[in-house]
């Protein structure tokens, strides 16, 4: 089969477009014929070394998959040959950036009906980050307000509309290119952080802030201010510290997605009752996806980009 990967750490040039043997499912997992595999940071992250994800080289990257069954492993009775499936798959893992990737099927879900196979691809660990920072970490409730920073991006697409579905009030933070964006995907509020000081621009304080942007440290701590007492603080920036308030009980969350199938079929089920949009903005042949690493480099990526192998 045909797949990116790469044989030593670094930029993007070290991804190559080579044939590599088809893997087959052992117990408990199921092959998965790709349709798509959407392009996330962490690819990027992992691929260069600087995000501490153990895996072994050679490394096929891809965390997010749409596809079919193509085969099943022993004791795999939750799916069968021809069912259409998205996934997270395990980071430390090959990933779907292949015509064939195997995967545990305990990390699969059925795939929306609604929207096309291959664009299913863009739910999976977006979606799953979003929903995990609200009601996991952050206990989000109807009434609520959230202040969303960086929420231009995949994360903050899902974020804005799953918060606005519980009846939260959100503010959210954007450039001038994503302001259109975070708008429709539901924002009550929208700060032009190129701008605006945002701690300036809030009325009133939040009960949550959740912070998706790469902001330096300083700024990150004076936006605690804006939390309630006994509010929350969640963050996806991995790289430093999430900030709280002790003395005030604002509580720090540090998220790190994890698979969760179960939460992975409720957002399924919200996509296909229109309740949940699902935005790609390109689809290209997985030959090229050493390209949309090397653009993301650049900070020149825009949107959620989905590889599409050519044999699909």
């Amino acid at each position: 089969m045909k797949a990116v990967r790469y044989h030593e750490f670094g930029g993007p040039e070290v991804l190559r477009y080579e044939d590599v043997e088809r893997p087959a499912p052992g117990a408990g997992q199921v092959l998965i014929r790709v349709a798509g595999s959407a392009f996330s940071p962490a690819d990027s992250g992992i691929r260069s070394g600087n995000l501490p994800i153990p895996v072994s080289l050679p490394h096929i990257p891809g965390c997010d998959v749409s596809g079919t069954v193509e085969a099943v492993g022993a004791g795999v009775e939750s799916f069968a040959v021809g069912d259409a499936v998205i996934g997270f798959l395990p980071m430390t893992d090959d990933g779907a950036a292949a015509e064939f990737v195997v995967a545990p099927a305990d990390a699969l879900a059925t795939a929306p009906t609604s929207i096309p196979l291959v664009d299913a691809a863009a739910i999976p660990s977006v979606a799953l980050t979003a929903w995990q920072s609200l009601f996991d970490e952050a206990g989000l409730e109807s009434g609520q307000r959230v202040l969303i920073v960086g929420a231009g991006g995949a994360v903050g697409d899902y974020a804005i509309q799953l918060a606005k579905r519980a009846g939260a009030h959100v503010i959210a933070t954007a450039s001038p290119r994503s302001a259109e964006r975070v708008r429709t995907a539901g924002a009550d509020e929208v700060i032009d952080h190129t701008t605006t000081a945002v701690r300036d621009a809030v009325d009133g304080q939040v009960d949550v802030l959740l912070n998706l942007a790469p902001i330096e440290q300083a700024e990150f701590a004076a936006l605690v201010d804006l939390v309630r007492d006994g509010g929350v603080v969640a963050a996806t920036t991995a790289w430093m510290p999430t900030p709280g308030d002790e003395k005030r009980g604002v509580r720090a969350a540090g998220i790190y997605v994890r698979s969760d199938a179960d939460q992975l079929s409720r957002l399924v089920s919200l996509v296909d009752g229109g309740e949940l949009r699902v935005e790609v903005s390109r689809r290209v042949p997985l030959s090229q996806l050493p390209a949309i690493h090397a653009e993301a480099a650049t900070g020149g990526l825009r949107g959620k980009v989905v590889a599409v192998p050519e044999s699909a």
